[in-house]
């Protein structure tokens, strides 16, 4: 899974608050519980205390097997007079252990099977959490879903000035990415969605990440020209790390909105190619969207960066009235 090392720290603390929220709350069912039966006290220090002797028999040598015999049978009675207590006053027997959400690996994110660790499901499903919650944080994304996208803003009326029906037209639009979501691998087809503003680009690249995060692929969404101005912080800074890079370049969809809107400069139309260029050769997938048409995108960049775009993404054209005018 393609998630950055900020999503994989954002996991890695919510199971550790869980698992330290399970046992916080087990040190108060014991605390609670000594107070009514301070037996219960007594027992779970001499079972502890059992155990110490053991240790300091095999240690000491001597007799062992017999002081051992003797102390597992002392060790076991007390720990059936325990649970009596326990279970005679209403409390489980285990009442002490920490009651961790997940059985399989204890709120610890990982198990062990056949000498390997493994991520438990319970971490991707931590992971997916904070990389929408991440994603949260630049766009709407809990509002951009297929469900949210009203094709009812979309004139059914023939237009002649494009040559479509705006409303069929933005039918195969959205059940083509619904498809791409559905079917989606870290090896698809890139996008470019290109079209007036107003037109839903933004909104249907969402929901397609929406559905990719729930899969459990890692998703970046960011505008051009915020993109651009980490790129070239990053780049004039004294952090030679490459995270911000890195992270676009190991994302399993990396979503670019807005390109042609941040401000051109040689270095930033340079680092945007060569991110694009680059997830290209490692088959990776880049939703681009865009206000401007071809031949503006010609203007703004280099004819490389432009053909490179256009021959290697599928091309979505979005067509009709400025959707949030009409809303309004």
């Amino acid at each position: 899974m393609g998630f950055n090392s900020t999503i994989y720290k954002a996991a890695a603390d919510l199971m550790y608050e869980r698992r330290l929220n399970a046992e916080k709350s087990a040190d108060r069912r014991r605390e609670e519980i000594y107070a009514k039966f301070p037996r219960t006290k007594e027992l779970e220090q001499q079972i502890a205390d059992t155990g110490i002797r053991a240790v300091r028999t095999v240690i000491g040598g001597g007799n062992a097997a017999e002081q051992m015999k003797m102390l597992k049978e002392v060790n076991l009675s007390l720990q059936n007079e325990l649970v009596e207590l326990l279970t005679s006053n209403g409390y489980p027997a285990d009442v002490f252990e920490p009651k961790y959400l997940c059985k399989s690996c204890n709120d610890t994110g990982y198990y062990e099977s056949d000498g390997k660790t493994l991520m438990c499901p319970c971490m991707k499903n931590a992971l997916v959490q904070c990389a929408v919650a991440e994603l949260n944080k630049t766009a709407p994304l809990s509002l951009s879903t297929f469900g949210t996208f009203d094709l009812s803003y979309y004139s059914k009326e023939f237009d002649k000035s494009i040559g479509v029906v705006p409303y069929n037209h933005m039918e195969k639009v959205k059940k083509y990415c619904m498809g791409y979501a559905d079917n989606f691998h870290p090896k698809a087809n890139s996008i470019l969605m290109y079209g007036n503003t107003g037109l839903g680009k933004t909104h249907l690249s969402l929901a397609i990440a929406n559905e990719v995060i729930q899969k459990g692929f890692g998703v970046i969404y960011v505008s051009a020209p915020s993109l651009a101005q980490q790129l070239e912080k990053e780049h004039f800074s004294r952090d030679n790390s490459n995270s911000v890079s890195n992270m676009l370049l190991d994302c399993d969809l990396l979503i670019i909105d807005d390109l042609g809107t941040e401000f051109q400069t040689k270095f930033s139309t340079s680092e945007l190619y060569n991110i694009f260029n680059s997830r290209l050769l490692l088959s990776k997938p880049v939703i681009i969207n865009t206000n401007y048409d071809f031949d503006k995108l010609e203007e703004i960049y280099f004819d490389r960066f432009v053909s490179r775009i256009i021959g290697n993404a599928q091309k979505l054209a979005f067509l009709g009235t400025d959707i949030r005018i009409r809303k309004k």
